[in-house]
């Protein structure tokens, strides 16, 4: 078979057979397949899709691109999280911790932030001498002695994913279900997994903004691990707003705390007992979502959870005072406090524009190349459905860079819509299950 005739066939609408998606996918990691070749291809997938079979086989091609995690050894059900990205979205922090303490191992592998969405990764980084790059020793240690590690993707893992994406990327073809949900799942089922709950964000924040599509996107994942034998479940939830009440690096690590301690935000720290009592389900510790729900808090008053945490960072060379001393997290050099122009009650609050105005200040990148300052953020004091007066505070920037403030603040100075009360719109949209 030549890359040119399957890419004539997938043009025309045809299917692909399991041999030659394996042959395509090999022959791109190898570099035979070249990429102006691959580029034509995603075009044809991005206009004509794949059939769910064509399309578990992609997937099961990308994952077996190089290496594939084994933890048979580790006596634990392997269960993890994964988000597709949202403005203020730190769930993955203080739930790792949390559902490590009840007993299910986490191989968390996660990404660094692009554009508007932050990333765990870079989170995880501005706590001092944090380290996510592990090799594979290092990661399957961390993992058997805390049974949470948290880390980047190396690089033997699905390496045809980390080619195919920045073609992807390059070439418009970022939008693609089915190649959004090969490249997710393949990287979470090479982390040899028994369970995975996926958090599929819609709204103005996130990269979903129409209900329906992440809809689709959800039930292509969740088929996705059906057909790989991985008990899989999909939540939909809001980002029309940010979640929680920092955005930023080293706040939204301050703020993870907090939910560790019992005292975070009610909208995040509600996302993150929904996703994680799931998890405790799918790690068969709890039978049902109430039971789990109780085990969480438990683990949270007894301060088990961030005992767990602080051991992790340790492990991974950070310094886990942290968790008690927040001075300890770098610290932005000057504030400037956003007042409301009138009173009323928040209406809205456009998670889009928070998001871009935090990687103005310096908190989010551009380009996969850009440095990241972990001082700074954004910290709202309104939400939707609270009442403000004219003159009130409804956020303030942490920035060392006077030059960067007046361009966030173009962004944030039409974010918060203040008018006539209005109810707070469900958080959990849908739950999607195999």
């Amino acid at each position: 078979m030549t890359a040119v005739e399957l890419i004539e066939k997938k043009r025309d609408g045809q299917s692909l057979t399991a041999n030659e998606i394996r042959w395509l996918i090999d022959s791109y990691t190898n570099g035979s397949v070249t990429d102006y070749q691959m580029a034509a291809m995603t075009m044809a997938v991005f206009l004509n899709g794949l059939s769910g079979e064509e399309l578990a086989v992609w997937t099961d091609a990308m994952m077996h691109s190089g290496e594939v995690l084994n933890f048979d050894h580790i006596n634990k059900r392997k269960v993890d999280k994964h988000s597709t990205g949202g403005v203020g979205d730190k769930v993955s922090i203080p739930l790792g911790p949390m559902v490590a303490a009840c007993g299910v191992a986490i191989p968390m592998m996660s990404g660094r932030g692009l554009g508007h969405t932050g990333g765990t990764l870079d989170k995880l980084e501005s706590i001092p001498g944090f380290t996510t790059g592990l090799d594979q020793g290092q990661f399957t240690a961390i993992l058997e002695r805390h049974g949470l590690v948290l880390a980047g993707q190396s690089k033997t893992l699905v390496p045809a994913d980390r080619k195919l994406y920045a073609l992807r990327d390059a070439t418009g073809t970022v939008p693609s279900i089915p190649l959004i949900a090969s490249s997710i799942m393949s990287k979470k089922l090479a982390e040899d997994l028994d369970g995975l709950v996926l958090d599929v964000k819609v709204g103005s924040g996130a990269f979903m903004k129409d209900i329906d599509a992440a809809r689709t996107l959800a039930e292509t994942m969740v088929g996705i691990g059906s057909a790989h034998g991985t008990s899989t479940v999909a939540y939909l939830t809001a980002m029309d707003e940010p979640l929680g009440l920092e955005v930023g690096n080293a706040n939204e690590i301050a703020e993870s705390i907090s939910v560790l301690r019992g005292h975070g935000p009610a909208d995040l720290t509600e996302v993150t007992m929904v996703l994680a009592a799931e998890m405790l389900v799918l790690g068969r510790i709890d039978d049902t979502i109430d039971a789990a729900r109780n085990r969480l808090e438990e683990v949270v008053a007894s301060g088990a959870a961030l005992e767990l945490f602080g051991q992790v960072i340790e492990a991974q060379g950070g310094n886990r005072n942290v968790i008690d001393d927040l001075s300890l997290l770098p610290i932005a050099s000057h504030s400037f406090e956003l007042k409301a122009q009138e009173s009323g009650s928040v209406r809205r609050v456009n998670a889009l524009a928070v998001g871009r105005a935090a990687m103005r200040l310096g908190a989010g990148r551009e380009t996969k190349e850009d440095s990241i300052d972990a001082a700074v953020g954004i910290t709202l004091h309104a939400k939707t459905g609270d009442q403000v007066e004219k003159g009130g505070r409804l956020a303030v920037l942490a920035f060392n860079d006077h030059d960067r403030v007046e361009s966030a603040l173009a962004l944030l100075r039409n974010a918060w819509e203040i008018g006539d009360p209005v109810a707070r719109s469900n958080l959990i949209l849908d739950r999607i299950a195999s």
